[in-house]
């Protein structure tokens, strides 16, 4: 079990600084502490928080077999406030997992199954003519699409034209919805994820770099070991089947959002995710590899995912204080959608992974 359970987390605090134990083997410089961060969180609040983070996590494996790296993932896009883009082949359980989730969080889940022929109103919504049967007089009303909750699974979105992508993508940026001069805000929180099959590309509309952009996390999965797999086919095949507990409501999730943020980065961390991102531009970067295999490289916007997502990490694992680990752990779901390959990267068969493990080789931390 990666989280601190309710009983060791009151270990998080000493009576002079308020920082994780798994964090006090960690260099001085991912160890300073922000003096500020006592007048917002208290005690209470960090040690209810992890204890329901505990059970989040085992709320959901009640009904997911395995994919504990895809979860983790997922729930660090949730509390960091960003959306992810799922990419794996079919029957891995992706709707499932949203569902489980929006169950343990007490929140709205609605599924959208993007075609060719998927129009914005489909998602958005639509005007529609009534009538007052008391004064015979007719009005537009607007109804509401399956945009309008909290959870929503995006399921292969590259199969609908950009015109409708666009819509969805404006309404994860602004998280609300114009139409005809009316602006209707969306649920909070509102969380988007949308899946994509790397597998058949014919017919498929492929997200735009600046679109892809808007994702915090690209997450990959991958096909479940040989126990996971026979724990899936037993499971699903005979009369019981898991049941997910509620663990926290949307209130609570919005809280651990605004917890999230109060999670400290020592200046040389912030330095080191700077100098990352900047080091995956050819047009600047000292990295060999970089200039031959990287055509257009991260925008400002990655670093900003970089550190959130660290943020949540180290929440998640019961910290209070980002390491360089989070950073480690989250480099590739953060920057292999932000980074555009050149054509001799592709002739020599490298992905983008190939690149950011180079970064995080060549980019060292500052002393």
């Amino acid at each position: 079990m990666i989280f601190v359970g309710a009983a060791s987390a009151a270990m998080l605090f000493t009576h002079h600084q308020t920082m994780s134990i798994a964090a006090e083997a960690a260099p001085t410089s991912e160890r300073n502490w922000n003096p500020e961060m006592n007048d917002a969180v208290t005690e209470q609040d960090v040690r209810q928080s992890i204890a329901k983070l505990a059970k989040l996590r085992e709320s959901i494996a009640e009904a997911i077999v395995g994919q504990d790296e895809v979860v983790e993932q997922l729930l660090i896009g949730l509390l960091a406030g960003g959306h992810c883009l799922l990419e794996g082949v079919p029957g891995l359980g992706k709707t499932l997992l949203v569902r489980s989730l929006g169950q343990a969080l007490q929140l709205e889940f609605r599924r959208i199954q993007f075609t060719p022929d998927l129009m914005p109103s489909d998602i958005i919504g639509t005007e529609i003519l009534e009538e007052d049967h008391g004064t015979g007089k007719r009005y537009f009303k607007f109804q509401k699409g399956p945009v309008f909750t909290s959870l929503l699974l995006a399921d292969e979105l590259n199969r609908t034209p950009p015109k409708t992508q666009a819509a969805l993508l404006e309404a994860m940026q602004e998280h609300t919805i114009s139409y005809a001069g009316t602006t209707y805000p969306l649920p909070e929180p509102f969380f988007v994820l949308a899946t994509q099959n790397p597998l058949e590309q014919a017919g498929t509309y492929p997200l735009p770099e600046a679109q892809l952009d808007r994702f915090l996390l690209h997450i990959h999965v991958d096909y479940p070991d040989e126990t996971e797999e026979r724990s899936i086919l037993a499971r699903t095949t005979g009369s019981s089947s898991g049941k997910v507990s509620q663990v926290m409501d949307a209130g609570e999730v919005i809280a651990l959002q605004k917890l999230v943020r109060e999670v400290h980065v020592s200046e040389d961390l912030m330095t080191w995710i700077t100098r990352l991102v900047r080091a995956s531009r050819p047009q600047h970067s000292d990295i060999a590899e970089v200039r031959e295999w990287v055509r257009w490289g991260a925008g400002p916007r990655a670093g900003q995912s970089l550190v959130l997502a660290s943020k949540a990490r180290a929440l998640i694992h019961g910290r209070l204080a980002v390491t360089r680990e989070d950073i480690k752990a989250l480099a590739s779901p953060v920057l292999r959608h932000r980074l555009l390959l050149s054509f001799s990267a592709e002739a020599e068969r490298r992905s983008t992974d190939d690149v950011i493990d180079v970064l995080l080789r060549s980019v060292a931390l500052p002393a």
